[in-house]
């Protein structure tokens, strides 16, 4: 316990890079949105009810847990850490983080209701349907997507560490190939309306955690199994 401990640490030591830039980054584009919505007068239009703004949070964290594998593994290992080790530091410093910035988003979006979107109607850090009342469930639903993106951060990096550059173009290919042959399929089946209409019919609990969630179990459990077959 006391190695993966040291290997979440190893997360820490400069704590501007995992937590100082995706911040710095979702400020610059709440800054943006916000003069927008200011400037344009959006909150009386109709149709600009949210923005996607925050999604800039989530991808940086994503690129964050990347560089975790890409750039600490090789000295982790280089210190007699184990590949599994070092697995397990990083995926609890990526858990802790995920409940961080879910509170601190749950906190934010409370603060955006109580000033009516920052007085110019702005609906950022829990934009549209991923909006709950409850402060304990905006955590869940603001932390659970986080925590998919912690891990297919810590997946690309493992597939880079293992495969480098072509290992990542595959893998982008590949996802490529299932998503477009999806949607092949669904266009060929004349089933958009039935799938807008299933989607439509889920709750907000099993779109916005339950499927973040198990995405995050399996992309988290190959990482594992992937990343004991990395070499330096």
């Amino acid at each position: 316990m006391n190695r993966v401990l040291t290997a979440a640490r190893l997360q820490l030591v400069h704590p501007a890079v995992i937590l100082g830039i995706p911040w710095a980054i979702v400020a610059s584009s709440f800054a943006i949105n916000w003069a927008i919505w200011s400037l344009a007068d959006l909150q009386h239009q109709p149709g600009t009810d949210f923005t996607g703004g925050v999604l800039a949070l989530y991808v940086t964290v994503a690129i964050v847990f990347l560089q975790a594998v890409t750039q600490l593994l090789p000295f982790a290992m280089g210190v007699s850490l184990s590949r599994r080790t070092y697995w397990f530091g990083v995926a609890l410093v990526g858990v802790a983080s995920a409940l961080w910035y879910a509170v601190a988003l749950a906190t934010l979006s409370a603060i955006e209701r109580a000033t009516k979107g920052w007085g110019v109607g702005l609906d950022f850090w829990a934009p549209g349907p991923m909006r709950v009342d409850n402060f304990s469930l905006q955590v869940v639903v603001s932390g659970a997507p986080m925590l998919a993106f912690v891990f297919a951060g810590i997946a690309v990096g493992v597939v880079y560490k293992r495969w480098g550059q072509t290992g990542v173009w595959g893998l982008s290919i590949a996802l490529l190939l299932l998503i477009g042959g999806l949607c092949v399929l669904v266009t060929g089946l004349h089933a958009w309306d039935e799938l807008g209409s299933w989607l439509t019919d889920q709750s907000l609990e099993t779109l916005a955690i339950g499927l973040p969630l198990g995405i995050a179990a399996v992309v988290a459990g190959l990482a594992f199994q992937g990343i004991r077959r990395v070499v330096p």
